[in-house]
């Protein structure tokens, strides 16, 4: 079995696109996934499945949540040794003058054109700092995400993939569940 992790991007925020975590680890359970945890509200789901392709799965996920809930949730897969080098990554660890309380994830669905990644890279964002690495955009926003022009919308803009942003303490939460499961 594989140990994978599932974000969902922009359910349960202002009583919006609301899903209850067991009415979700019940749909994953229903799906034929075994292991199924959730962490927090905002759509964290850790689970095991036979080895597929993270495409597959992110559709069948999607498509199901969207048969059971009536709107349309995006969703992206890693599997746990992705995460873990994700964590380990973090260029920003490397500097013990940043506060990880304000470090940041977005996970991608793809890795952007460097073309447009190069565009956003000009911009002037305040006292934020970013880093791509393949898929992920680390961030360092010094004056609270809520504050950050880095936003998931901005991203997904701006690179025309899909992103959903997780803080450093999230991320790590998610990679001590899957520790357990693997």
């Amino acid at each position: 079995m594989t140990t994978f992790i599932s974000i969902l991007r922009g359910i349960n925020v202002s009583g919006h696109r609301m899903i209850k975590m067991d009415a979700l680890r019940q749909l994953y359970t229903e799906m034929g996934f075994s292991n199924v945890q959730t962490y927090i509200q905002s759509g964290n789901v850790v689970f095991q499945y036979k080895k597929v392709k993270l495409l597959e799965l992110e559709k069948n996920i999607a498509k199901k949540i969207s048969e059971k809930s009536g709107f349309d949730v995006p969703v992206i897969v890693k599997e746990y040794e992705e995460l873990k080098l994700i964590i380990k990554n973090n260029p920003f660890l490397k500097d013990k003058t940043k506060d990880t309380s304000h470090l940041h994830v977005t996970f991608l669905s793809a890795k952007p054109d460097k073309a447009n990644f190069e565009k956003i890279k000009e911009g002037q964002y305040q006292a934020d700092e970013f880093h791509l690495v393949d898929k992920s955009i680390y961030l360092y926003c010094p004056n609270g995400y809520g504050n950050s022009k880095l936003t998931n919308s901005f991203f997904e803009s701006k690179l025309k993939v899909t992103a959903t942003t997780r803080n450093w303490r999230t991320t790590n939460e998610l990679i001590k569940i899957a520790e357990k499961l693997h």
